[in-house]
């Protein structure tokens, strides 16, 4: 009884805490359920991955400097616009912009049309919780063979989470993209925030969560602002809930779990996009998934699109140290060549995705 009356005591106080922080930004103003349903009304069915370049290990590969690589970002896209997806979610770091902001825009921009040429909208995503910690920027390290997402870059790492006197950065860096992008047709959704509470953060994110939703919603850019669903974490997902444009989330399960999510989804009354789903040997499939976001109109975006140096061909859970190719790909359609997993996918994808 005494440790069910102090979470809800502390799930009260956290819930205050979020209420006062948009209390006092005047210029919060999130979209009401009718615009975000005439605004989802306007989109096609939406299909796509999250991507990153096979040649790139983390976020910060991919967009420094010296290692931007727009010739292997173009192909790929190319190989995902042949395959009928019009969609990718896309992860940021907000060291690159520390580092070099006005750089970064420019290279944020290039990409955007390597994007554009290939009819493909980008969902950006700004933060992320999972994987290594204590990012830094530089040279990053080679993969571990066979194991899954071996470097990965939390942004922005758990010392500058738990150190509030850091985040003037992050606030600029929040802000500076949303004003650069928040009006470019280019890009369709902005994601603020990717699994806040993994990696044991629980709780302990909600004050920067909460601080990225309000620098955010001070832009205001006219695209939808979400941050979505991944694990049963309440005061999360409360915040997540109560302050997104629209309503996204991850799903690895089987297709009736899937299905179970969305009608429950549904009863918040705005679109809804998956934005993390297909880890075949959990049985989360494009034969039986994909049928389903079509049935209800929900975005489909899988992980991840090209094989490559972030080795999600592997299992979060069953590195293979020997480096060989398992049999059944856990995330990925493409290799590096344009050849595929499984040309049934593909098949399907593109059926689905264009109707052709």
């Amino acid at each position: 009884m005494k440790s069910t009356r102090f979470y809800l005591i502390r799930r009260l106080l956290n819930l205050l805490f979020i209420s006062l922080s948009f209390y006092y930004s005047a210029t919060a103003q999130r979209w009401s359920a009718q615009q975000a349903n005439d605004w989802y009304k306007t989109q096609p069915f939406l299909v796509g991955a999250n991507f990153i370049p096979s040649t790139a290990i983390n976020q910060l590969e991919m967009w420094q400097a010296e290692s931007f690589d727009p010739a292997t970002i173009d192909r790929e896209l190319g190989y995902a616009e042949s395959i009928g997806m019009n969609i990718m979610r896309v992860f940021l770091h907000n060291l690159v912009w520390e580092q070099d902001a006005e750089g970064y825009k420019k290279r944020i921009d290039q990409f955007l049309q390597i994007a554009d040429k290939h009819h493909i909208k980008i969902m950006f995503v700004l933060f992320d919780s999972c994987w290594n910690d204590d990012p830094k920027s530089g040279k990053q390290q080679e993969p571990v063979t066979g194991k899954h997402n071996s470097g990965w870059a939390r942004s922005p790492g758990t010392k500058r989470l738990f150190d509030s006197r850091t985040w003037g950065g992050l606030e600029q860096y929040t802000k500076g993209v949303l004003t650069a992008f928040g009006n470019d047709k280019r890009v369709i959704v902005w994601d603020l925030f990717n699994e806040p509470s993994n990696n044991g953060y629980n709780d302990a994110v909600l004050p920067l969560l909460t601080k990225t939703f309000v620098w955010a919603q001070s832009v205001r850019p006219s695209q939808p602002i979400t941050a979505g669903w991944w694990n049963d974490h309440p005061l999360s997902n409360d915040l997540m809930f109560s302050q997104s444009d629209i309503i996204t989330f991850h799903n690895y399960s089987e297709a009736p779990k899937l299905e179970a999510q969305i009608l429950d989804l549904q009863k918040l009354g705005r679109p809804l996009i998956c934005t993390e789903y297909m880890a075949r040997t959990r049985n989360s499939l494009f034969e039986t998934c994909l049928p389903v976001f079509k049935k209800y109109k929900v975005g489909a975006i899988n992980w991840g699109l090209v094989k490559g140096k972030t080795n999600t061909i592997y299992a979060w859970d069953a590195p293979m140290p020997s480096g060989e190719e398992p049999k059944v790909w856990f995330h990925d359609i493409f290799r590096p060549d344009g050849s595929v997993f499984d040309p049934k996918e593909t098949t399907l994808i593109k059926q689905l995705a264009t109707g052709k």
